[in-house]
Parts: C-alpha cells; structure tokens; sequence
C-alpha cells in the first residue's frame, strides 16, 4: 500500500514537471485592472514622451503586449468607467455624462438593472476588490458594494479637490466599504498601500481575485509630492511650470504602479495574474497633458480625446509585442469574463479580444462602435457623438456644431475632414448607424427622479 502511495505521488510529481504544469496553471487566474484617470496618449516615456521617466509602467509595455489602437468609451470619467464595468455603451447603463454631487450638474445615474464584472466573477468563486476612484454613484443603491465588490477602500466621488486632504466641494467621499474614513497622506500613496494590503491578504487565500485598481491620478488638480517636482525641474530645468508639475505626477503615479508590481512579485501572485492597464480618457491640454501626435484631448472627440495607452501583461502566457487591433474599454468585461471561464451575459455592447491579446487571428473593427457625452455649462445638457466603422470616423466635439468625417487609417492625425458625396456608403452607414444608437438608448432614464 505504502509502495503505491509512493509511486502516485512520484508519478504526479514527474507529469507536473515534464509537461510543464504548475498550480498556478490549473488556479484561476487572478485580474488586475489598473485605471487611471486622464492619462494621455503620449504622456508615458513608452509612448515618446522624451520629458518623462515611467520606467514600471513601460516595463509592462515592454514584457506585455502594447495596443495602439485602444479606445476609452468616452471623453470623461463616469461614462467611461460604467462601460468597463458593465460591458454596454454608457448611455445603455444611465450614465451619458458625469456623476456629480450636486444635482443640478449631475448628467447620469447608473441603472438598477446594470450588471457589472464583479457579479459575474463572484459566480465563479472570485473575490472582487476596488480600491481607488469609483465615480458612478454617491448613495448606497449605486455604491460598488452595493454593485458586487465585496470590498472598497476608496473614493465614491468625481474628482479630489486636493489629494491630500480628499474633498469634494468640502465633501469627504472616502470609504471603506459603507464607512466614511479620513486617512492621511496623497492619494495615489494610500491607494497602492491599499492595494499592497490587499495582495498580502489574497496571498493566503485559495480563491482568485479581481481588483480594479482605479488611480484618481493624473487628473487635476496636478499635485506631485515636493521630492518628485524637484527631480523634474533639476533633470528637466526648461519644462513650464505646468508640463513639469504633470511629468513629476505621472512620475510619482509610475512609482507607485512599481511597488504593486513589485508586491504581486513579492506574493507570487505574479505567476498568475493578468495585469491591464489603461485610462478613462486622454489627457487635458490646459495642463499641459501630452496625447502624442494625435489631435484634441480631454472632452473631445478627436482620438486625442479618446485613444488611450493600453497594456496587457500575464506572465509566460502573453507574448511581447505591439498590436494594432481595435478595443474598446467595454471590451475588458467580456475578455476577464474568458480569462476567468466565467459565463458571459448576454446582449453585451462589447467583444472578448483575448484572441487578440493572446496573439491569435481576431477581427476586431467589423462593428460600428459609438462614443457619447451629455454635459452642461456651454454644452446646453445636449449629448454629442463619435461613431466608427473600421477606418471611418463621423464626430462632433460639442452639440452644437457640424458632423466632421475623417478614414482615420490615412488620415490618422485628423487634419484633413472629408466632404461626403450623397452616395458615399460609408458615410450614409455611419450616420444612419449612429442615428439607430440615439434611438436605442433614448428610453433609458439617466437621472433619479425619472426612476
């Protein structure tokens, strides 16, 4: 009897090793989702800023696989989040605009009816984690708790008046699941403290995880640490005072991606974790944000203001290298929906591209995708639009003026708007397309009261 136990156990021992088999082959795989907020499409030193040194974030650019052709689903904030989240259009889910705390400038409301990512891995026996910007609700139906993480240690609202003390509008919207918490220290610190807490406690445990791990940086109010802006100005003496204020930013935020990388090696977690990285939309110009060559930025719909840089890394099972397939931040909830084996619900808005990720063949641009914001001030509280069919793009950067058309394959930098025929396919496709978007979603409510 003893003889045969022996003999099993060599046996198993001798398959792992000569086919290459692991527990972290046969485990699900763990998800970290890192989003940050405003981050431009030229702003990393990976991505041609020649000012700026983001040597973690580069590194999962180098060791992973590079999208040059990744998109946010909007121009701003909470539009964006609710389609990474729920795999649909913004304007499916109730959240066409930004979530404010005050009423009267709020332009979404997330719908009951939303299903979002941690659900559907909750199924499949994930521990489900935010930490960080949560932005698509401020009470406790729409609290990330309340949409099925089953923890939260973070921010509920839009953006930080200051990130150190973490007000809103005198408002402190820092949580700990339901609870208020006041921590101390910058924002970006405290949420990769967090974060390495988090891995430390996951380390332990048998079930997988997904974190979305959702920086309020680099948005403004452009606040690096002291010792950060004084590195920049000596190494980069003829930045303006805004540009070096941003660099030294995006540079504390790489640091701090660099302790939870270092984290996950630390684990081991590392050996079975897919890491994303991304952003909600491309960089403002009034700070001196850099979206590259492309035009436009930040509230607009020019690729500047929606083309995002995009990383995938999983260790051993992503080959390095650079892809120029099209994605969309909706996209991710059905690829982690793959990754995890999970179920994936019906009638989503979003593609799986983890063919693409995993370097297999994948047609990805064969649908027509739609971009919207809704907004106030000198908006009006009127939505405007982006629409795509593979290298044709129809976009307006306000309500209020003319549908521009660009094939952005030859014309990528958007300098030479085309003027339709009558008969131009394309064209025609694109808006009766984008005018069957409008109608569809015009019957989902995006405020409370109509609820």
């Amino acid at each position: 009897m003893n003889l045969k136990y022996f003999l099993s156990i060599f046996l198993l021992v001798f398959c792992d090793t000569a086919f290459g088999q692991s527990n972290s082959e046969t485990k699900p795989t763990n998800i970290l989702c890192i989003l940050v907020d405003d981050m431009g499409y030229g702003d990393l030193s990976c991505q041609g800023a020649t000012d700026m040194r983001t040597p973690n974030i580069d590194k999962l650019s180098h060791e992973g696989l590079t999208f040059t052709n990744f998109y946010a689903n909007s121009t701003v904030c909470s539009p964006s989040r609710a389609s990474l989240l729920t795999g649909m259009y913004p304007d499916k889910v109730g959240v066409p605009g930004v979530i404010r705390q005050n009423e009267e400038n709020n332009w979404g409301y997330l719908s009951k009816n939303a299903e979002m990512i941690p659900s559907v891995l909750k199924m499949k026996g994930y521990h489900t984690g935010i930490i960080g910007k949560w932005h698509l609700g401020l009470n406790n139906e729409n609290s990330p708790n309340a949409k099925g993480f089953d923890y939260f240690k973070g921010f509920l609202g839009d953006m930080m008046d200051d990130y150190w003390n973490h007000r809103r509008g005198g408002i402190n919207w820092m949580r700990l699941n339901e609870e208020e918490i006041d921590p101390e220290g910058h924002a970006t610190d405290l949420f990769t403290d967090w974060t390495i807490n988090y891995l430390q406690e996951r380390e332990s445990d048998e079930k997988p995880f997904f974190l979305y791990l959702a920086y309020n940086a680099p948005h403004f109010p452009i606040q690096p640490p002291q010792d950060f802006l004084d590195i920049v100005r000596k190494r980069e003496p003829n930045l303006s005072e805004k540009r070096a204020k941003n660099v030294a930013f995006i540079e504390h935020l790489d640091y701090n991606i660099g302790k939870v990388m270092e984290s996950l090696k630390k684990t081991g977690l590392d050996e079975n974790t897919l890491v994303v990285f991304t952003s909600d939309n491309g960089g403002a110009l009034r700070y001196e944000q850099s979206n590259g060559k492309l035009r436009g930025g930040k509230q607009d719909m020019y690729e500047g203001g929606i083309r995002v840089p995009t990383f995938f890394y999983w260790k051993n099972r992503i080959k390095p290298g650079t892809t120029d397939k099209f994605g969309m931040g909706m996209d991710l909830f059905p690829t982690f929906c793959e990754v995890a084996e999970a179920n994936t619900p019906e009638n989503l808005d979003a593609i799986s591209i983890l063919p693409t990720v995993l370097g297999e063949a994948q047609i990805t641009n064969n649908r027509p995708v739609f971009w919207v914001r809704r907004e106030g001030g000198h908006y009006g509280g009127q939505a405007y639009y982006a629409a795509r069919y593979q290298g044709f793009k129809i976009l307006q950067n306000t309500p209020h003026e003319a549908i521009q058309y660009f094939d952005i394959e030859k014309d990528e930098l958007e300098k030479n708007a085309i003027e339709p025929s009558e008969d131009d396919e394309m064209y025609i496709k694109l808006r009766t397309e984008l005018r069957e978007h409008i109608r569809s979603t015009g019957g989902v409510p995006w405020q409370k009261t109509e609820r």
